[in-house]
């Protein structure tokens, strides 16, 4: 249930029936090969040197799952994000990274009991992701996992350093991240969702009050 990678650790809390069963990773910063990862349930750990990969493992696993901010898989420009060629690999011209969850238990709001993300990106600048081999968008990923724990800002992924900065922050700054262990953080989102729609409803009823209060002068 626990995968760890110095500086990083993802936890997926323990009983839940989520569990990651692969990670595959083509193009990706240094992987210039395709990569497989098998998880076996129970603990797995990655170790090695500095300058081994690690952190760019974890990285292609945060990229998959949703992050965007580029900050945070350490890169200025999503071609960064590319594998540009060593000497014994030519450079390729697209990064994508695969990760199957197992979802037997119903977990995930989907209604498969294996749950495959893809993400990938080209030289070009362009994106797309994948669900189970169907296109979808950001707001999909996003949605999928709320509520579980695991996504882009959730805490299933510290890095170093931030929970010395968890434990200082004010408690209205933690609140995000107990609202999530908690559950109920995809509800405020969505309240929030809903709120912004009603307020773009109310522009749309003031825009045509303002119409039919012309036509109607005009009528006159």
């Amino acid at each position: 249930r626990i995968f760890t990678f110095q500086p990083y650790s993802i936890k997926i809390m323990p009983g839940a029936p989520l569990f990651l069963k692969n990670l595959k990773i083509y193009g990706f910063k240094t992987f210039g090969r395709k990569v497989t990862i098998d998880f076996q349930k129970g603990i797995t750990a990655i170790v090695g040197p500095n300058g081994a990969g690690k952190s760019n493992l974890i990285e292609a696993l945060n990229w998959v799952i949703g992050e965007t901010k580029l900050s945070n898989i350490r890169v200025k420009t999503q071609d960064q994000l590319i594998f540009h060629g060593s000497p014994a690999l030519r450079p390729l011209a697209l990064a994508e990274v695969s990760l199957t969850i197992e979802n037997s238990e119903g977990r995930l709001p989907i209604d498969y009991t294996e749950v495959n993300i893809t993400r990938r990106v080209s030289k070009d600048g362009t994106g797309e992701y994948l669900l189970n081999k169907n296109r979808c968008n950001l707001k999909d990923i996003t949605n999928l996992f709320m509520g579980t724990g695991v996504g882009r800002s959730a805490y299933s992924v510290m890095r170093q350093g931030e929970i010395d900065q968890l434990v200082q922050r004010k408690p209205e700054e933690r609140r995000e991240i107990f609202e999530e262990a908690a559950g109920i953080l995809k509800f405020r989102h969505r309240r929030q969702e809903t709120e912004r729609e009603l307020e773009r409803i109310e522009d749309n009823l003031k825009q045509t009050l303002r119409t039919l209060n012309e036509v109607d002068r005009q009528h006159k």
